[in-house]
């Protein structure tokens, strides 16, 4: 059994992705570069050491290249995951896989969950096989996601995921609590959530001593705070109520802060501030039911109105759970049938959040010169029933077997001859 489980992990180990550096054509396809305007049919790109050297209708192919033909299959950019905890929280009912959270019931800016993150996580190679090259890590344990009431409205900071085998990078944003959870984090009231806010602004750009009173930030939480607020100044703000997000953008604006909603349930409400404010909204395009008093207000119209109006849109699932990653294109499908373009939808899993969180060159589009990192897939990749043929990330080819596939090919044959037990 011991020899089993190593073979398993050995195989798994040497699946997570294959360096090479010969020259792949991918042949007779449909490249969307940009949207459907963009789309390239009939189309070759080139990769050579791990860039794309060219791409178009009439593309020569270098001599001893492997040429991989598609026979009309698709080919974009690598998928976002959304925000999640990616390669930080392995096991939901196994505390010991769970480096996500901060239960120190303090305010912590300084919070980096990325510095735990595994690039050997099962469920990172599960997205990878479903097209996702990249994702958002977040800070977890907010009182609505964990139940846990020792958390802090300010939960700690974000950074990027890579599925290629790599660590996380930068930017890193400041992740801030809103609405209902932000006031049973506070202490039972959506304004204690700015009276708060107020005086941890105030400290870290102050000069508090360490030895004073009542002070709610360590120095090192009033330094990368006050690095934050004088420099990047991005926050993620989480809210789905349409007063919570009118309120929490207005404060950070009046702070000189870049904010992004997360969640926006009802952002549809106020589309006049967010527009005229440029600022985008991460939204779940299934979220419909009013599970809660934040969101009364959810349609399945939401990221349709949202782009009517002239606002930003990325998408995320709201469970915020990593291995659930791999269902944002249906959820991106689900928002074409229901009034957004295809377009959209599609740059709101590929573009769109590479530039929200500043990786754009890097992630999001398909171009010569730029670092392969795309999927091929055998149809529409907002349909269902399309499949992933292959992952180039960083320019290298991704395995597509996982852990999950292993256990199947062994045990599948058994069921099949009716030997299981």
């Amino acid at each position: 059994m011991k020899q089993r489980i190593l073979g398993l992990a050995i195989g798994c180990w040497a699946a997570c992705g294959v360096a090479t550096a010969e020259t792949v054509v991918l042949h007779n396809a449909q490249i969307v570069t940009e949207g459907v305007a963009g789309v390239i049919p009939h189309g070759s790109l080139v990769i050579e050491d791990g860039v794309i050297k060219a791409m178009g209708a009439n593309v020569s192919i270098p001599a001893n290249a492997k040429v991989v033909e598609l026979n009309g299959g698709v080919i974009t950019p690598a998928l976002f995951g959304g925000l999640a905890e990616f390669g930080v929280r392995e096991v939901d009912s196994e505390s010991q896989t769970d480096d996500s959270t901060l239960k120190l019931g303090q305010m912590r800016p300084e919070f980096d969950p990325s510095l735990a993150f595994n690039p050997e996580s099962t469920a990172l190679s599960v997205s990878r096989v479903e097209g996702i090259g990249f994702g958002v890590v977040v800070p977890g344990a907010s009182y609505s996601r964990r139940g846990a009431s020792n958390g802090s409205i300010i939960s700690g900071q974000t950074a990027i995921a890579r599925f290629d085998g790599r660590g996380p990078r930068g930017p890193r944003y400041l992740s801030i609590e809103l609405g209902r959870t932000g006031a049973e984090l506070a202490g039972g009231s959506r304004a204690a959530v700015y009276m708060w806010l107020d005086q941890a602004f105030n400290e870290a750009m102050s000069a508090a001593k360490d030895s004073d009173d009542q002070r709610i930030l360590t120095p090192e939480g009033r330094r990368v705070l006050k690095q934050l607020l004088e420099h990047s100044g991005t926050v993620l703000l989480y809210a789905n109520r349409a007063a919570d997000i009118r309120e929490g953008v207005t404060y950070a604006l009046k702070h000189k802060l870049k904010p992004i909603v997360v969640g926006g349930a009802e952002a549809w409400r106020v589309t006049g501030l967010l527009a005229s404010q440029h600022v985008p909204v991460i939204v779940d395009p299934l979220t419909d039911l009013p599970e809660s008093f934040d969101q009364i207000g959810s349609t399945l119209e939401n990221a349709a109105r949202l782009h009517k109006a002239g606002v930003s849109i990325a998408f995320s699932l709201t469970a915020q759970d990593q291995a659930m990653a791999r269902k944002l294109r249906q959820a991106a499908g689900n928002a074409v049938a229901h009034g957004l373009d295809w377009d959209t939808a599609m740059a709101a899993i590929t573009v769109t959040p590479a530039q929200i969180f500043g990786v754009d060159n890097e992630y999001g589009r398909l171009a010569v010169g730029r670092r392969a990192n795309l999927t091929v897939w055998t149809g529409d990749p907002l349909e269902m029933s399309s499949l992933v043929q292959g992952v180039w990330l960083d320019g290298h080819e991704q395995s597509l077997v996982t852990r999950q596939t292993l256990l199947r090919d062994r045990y599948l044959p058994k069921v099949q001859t009716h030997q299981a037990k």
